[in-house]
């Protein structure tokens, strides 16, 4: 097991009714003048905007609406908020809705108190020193930015997708009650599913074959999703199975699985520039490309892939060789994806096969045209990284 530091400082309030804390949340962390920042029309429809306004303004505070994220957030809304914050002098940034929208409201926080273009720090250009305090009404279990150290943004301008890591925008608190999810559409479910079973396989897919502790906690959320996902598509108003997936999500990407571990995230790396390219939901993009991937790399490590198959896909230990168990593990994954409703290649994702040069384009920028690499358990240079595309092209 390697060394490692853990830092979880988001305090999370948990269960039913739980929004109606947010007030006394928000002003115990110090916000006094709030930007309330959503995605689409659903905050509104379900009233869970209007009751955030309300414990608001029930606790003294002032708070600006600023909604419209989109999946696959965009650079020119988070430049928008931050020209917002800084002429209403904003000192809090709360986030109500999923993945996107969090991480739209860190990048705004970020460039706030930033002289230059917040662009900077996710091109590695610049390192955030400071950042407006953010925290989270959560109501899509899938992306993990409640409790992470992370946001992703897209940049129209050539269809750049970008992900910048710093402590400093990790969420004061996040609230999350199960309810605000039973009207999810199955297939937005789906992707979340596939997000965060991919959070724990990204860091559990390693040479590090001794922590025997997280892995027996990456495998229990790993089949606790698997399991629960079968019965929220059935019944999506059961709340306990809701309940499940919905704390996962938050232990899956607060870094818990990855303590010993050195995480791959090529999968990742990868579907950023498929989502960039076409615009597809990110969860789905990760199912089109990880059996592509696994069968790519599993030699590197056949003996965990094995142990992937039997502890998390239940594949019955009874093959000659770690080999087959392994690729039996990789397809069990692949069945499982399509059992509820994921692609499984680029051409069910989009439709169509990418071209080639379709996928020269996502190779050369994932690459950063061919200098950098991606991966970890196995280093992927430009020419894997188009094999790969080219496996998944279905």
């Amino acid at each position: 097991m390697r060394d490692f530091t853990y830092y979880a400082p988001t305090e999370v309030v948990f269960g039913a009714a739980s929004e109606e804390k947010t007030g006394k949340l928000v002003k115990q962390y110090g916000g006094t003048n709030v930007l309330v920042h959503y995605g689409g029309q659903s905050a509104e429809r379900s009233g869970l905007l209007n009751k955030i306004c309300r414990v608001l303004e029930a606790e003294g505070i002032t708070y600006i609406k600023f909604g419209g994220v989109v999946p696959n957030p965009r650079l020119s809304m988070v430049h928008e908020g931050i020209e917002l914050c800084r002429k209403e002098s904003i000192d809090f940034i709360l986030a109500v809705g999923g993945g996107s929208v969090i991480d739209s409201a860190k990048a705004i926080a970020f460039g706030v108190p930033y002289e230059g273009d917040v662009w900077d720090f996710y091109m590695g250009e610049a390192r955030a020193e400071a950042c407006l305090p953010v925290a989270a009404v959560l109501t899509i279990p899938a992306a993990g930015s409640e409790m992470s150290n992370s946001t992703v943004i897209t940049n129209e301008n050539g269809d750049l997708k970008k992900g910048y890591s710093n402590d400093l925008c990790r969420c004061k608190f996040a609230v999350m009650n199960p309810e605000r999810t039973f009207t999810l559409p199955n297939y937005q479910t789906a992707c979340g599913v596939t997000d965060i079973m991919m959070h724990t396989m990204e860091r559990y897919f390693s040479h590090d074959d001794d922590m025997t502790v997280t892995d027996a906690v990456a495998e229990g959320i790993l089949r606790t999703v698997k399991d629960n996902a079968f019965e929220v598509l059935k019944a999506p108003e059961n709340y306990a199975h809701r309940a499940q997936i919905m704390w996962a999500g938050s232990l899956a990407h607060n870094d818990l699985t990855g303590c010993g571990t050195t995480g791959d995230w090529a999968t990742h790396q990868l579907e950023h520039e498929l989502s960039a390219l076409f615009d597809v939901a990110h969860g789905a993009g990760l199912a089109a490309l990880w059996g592509s991937w696994a069968r790519y790399v599993y030699k590197e490590n056949v003996t965990r892939f094995a142990q992937f198959a039997v502890n998390v896909m239940g594949v019955t230990n009874d093959f000659k060789s770690a080999e087959h168990t392994a690729l039996a593990g990789i397809e069990a994954m692949e069945n499982f994806y399509r059992a509820i409703g994921m692609p499984v290649s680029i051409c069910q994702l989009i439709g169509r096969q990418a071209t080639d040069d379709e996928i020269r384009v996502m190779a050369d920028k994932c690459s950063s045209g061919g200098k950098g690499t991606t991966g970890n358990l196995k280093i992927l240079y430009r020419e894997d990284m188009e094999n790969i595309y080219q496996m998944a092209n279905g």
